[in-house]
């Protein structure tokens, strides 16, 4: 049986203070908060949109 969307959100929610405390994002850096924060694939999509969208145009 899969989480429930509130312990699921606490997951994401420590997933990006991870992330934050780490420095600059990178899709290998996002893999690793994924399966040390035990993230579904969903959440990995919004990690790399938010990925992406931080980056901007330019790096596009």
């Amino acid at each position: 049986m899969g989480k429930s969307g509130a312990s699921n959100r606490g997951d994401l929610r420590r997933a990006l203070a991870w992330l934050a405390e780490q420095g600059a994002w990178t899709p290998e850096l996002i893999e690793q908060a994924c399966q040390r924060f035990d993230l579904s694939p969903v959440d990995e999509e919004f990690l790399l949109r938010e990925y992406r969208r931080l980056r901007g145009p330019q790096d596009r």
